[in-house]
């Protein structure tokens, strides 16, 4: 029994050692961090008369957002550079025209002087009405400029009372102008509806969404927001594919993102020299309504159109992004003026817009391309993209067949035994 149980024990050990090989892929990160300038965040706050309410552990809405603007403020990082902005802050009265204009910047984005942008929270009274969408474009013309992270956070009790300007449409705009923004937005004792359109606004920017009952986790959520602008982050450089290989614009290594059209195909060219290895993956986001049963194609085709290797993925619907993957390496030549062999990356989906859903702008699309030295035995990789897994698969085989063989062994030498006795 003890000789057993120490076989076993073995043979999970090695098994459980050849599965953590497989898991740890070689490679090295696609991208550094490229944003220099400091990052930039603007706080837009809900100043609207239902702000007044008082059902936040007691106490009015407004005032539990002055006492957490007051904490963020305290706990900024001195690194980065925040604004504030109001809505609904300054119109009382009953024009719906007038009442949409409502958004005024507070405290303008830069080096943060504390004591100044608290005396500016200090004067905010509950007044008008909930232009969200104004507010978004000009918080987006506050953060422009600059490379390092840009990200808006709006908190709002209630959902939008200027439409047709619809805010979920005005933050994918923002989004398919590729200039790096975030909007992560925090409901205070929000309804269903309020839910569902701050929910759509972030998550066409790639933001987060929040609800919040107490004022403990306003501050929290605010300060973990303001916190991560300051994490490095990589900066997807805008790249505009084409729709045909030979008009496809050049890559490097590096974070780009682009927009898809429905029923569309994108082409980016890459250069491969010998003795290289190109790994690419490709994100596509449902940034709106899609129907259920979609898919993602990423195909690396020659300068001529064959078609060198693909990955591709498929989904139901249950998820708002899909990605694949796929690696090429070009074998090693012994002239040392062989020239790059330009690859074409073909990106489409099968993504369909629900009834009614507008089309434009394309879908959200993130292309991220690394070039680095290939494996010392190339064709391996691009034999069936397992690449030095295909060793390890084998030994995990083998692994099987004799553990196999010892067991079975074992179970008739007890059985015999058993008889014996």
């Amino acid at each position: 029994m003890i000789t057993r149980t120490r076989l076993a024990t073995g043979v999970c050990a090695l098994l459980a050692a050849l599965t953590a090989g497989l898991a740890f892929p070689a490679g090295a990160a696609a991208g550094e961090p490229t944003g220099q300038d400091a990052p930039k965040v603007d706080l837009v706050l809900d100043v609207s008369g239902s702000m007044r309410a008082r059902d936040i552990d007691g106490r009015s809405r407004m005032a539990a957002a002055k006492q957490a603007f007051n904490e963020v403020l305290d706990a900024t990082p001195e690194e980065v550079e925040l604004g504030i902005r109001t809505l609904g802050a300054d119109y009382p009265g009953d024009d719906r025209k007038t009442g949409c204009k409502d958004t005024a910047r507070l405290y303008p984005v830069g080096p943060l002087d504390r004591t100044e942008a608290k005396t500016a929270v200090a004067t905010l009274t509950p007044t008008g009405w909930t232009p969200i969408g104004p507010a978004l474009l000009k918080a987006a013309d506050d953060l422009d400029g600059g490379d390092g992270s840009k990200r808006i956070v709006l908190i709002s009790d209630g959902e939008d009372t200027c439409a047709p300007l619809d805010p979920c449409e005005v933050a994918r705009e923002i989004a398919a102008k590729g200039i790096g923004l975030t909007i992560d937005t925090l409901g205070l004792v929000p309804t269903a509806k309020l839910s569902r359109q701050l929910s759509c606004i972030a998550e066409a920017t790639g933001g987060t969404y929040t609800s919040v009952e107490h004022q403990d986790e306003l501050t929290d959520k605010v300060n973990q927001l303001v916190d991560r602008a300051a994490d490095p982050v990589v900066t997807p450089v805008p790249a505009e594919g084409a729709d045909r290989c030979s008009a496809a614009p050049t890559l490097k290594s590096g974070l780009y993102t682009d927009r898809e059209e429905f029923g569309q195909q994108r082409f980016y060219r890459v250069d491969v020299r010998p003795g290289q290895e190109l790994r690419v993956s490709v994100s596509v986001g449902a940034d709106r309504a899609v129907n259920p049963g979609h898919g993602v194609l990423l195909r690396a085709v020659t300068s001529k159109g064959r078609e060198i290797v693909r990955g591709e993925a498929a989904g139901t619907g249950r998820t708002d992004v899909l990605s694949t993957g796929l690696r090429y390496p070009k074998a090693d030549s012994d002239d040392e003026d062989a020239p790059a062999e330009a690859v074409c990356l073909a990106v489409s989906h099968s993504f369909s817009p629900a009834s009614g859903v507008k089309t434009t702008p394309g879908l959200p699309l993130e292309l991220t391309v690394d070039v680095v030295d290939a494996p010392d035995r190339a064709g391996d990789v691009a034999a069936f993209g397992l690449g030095r897994g295909w060793w390890l698969l084998g030994v995990l085989i083998l692994t099987g067949f004799l553990a196999g063989l010892v067991w079975g062994w074992l179970s008739r030498w007890r059985v015999a035994v058993w008889r014996t006795n």
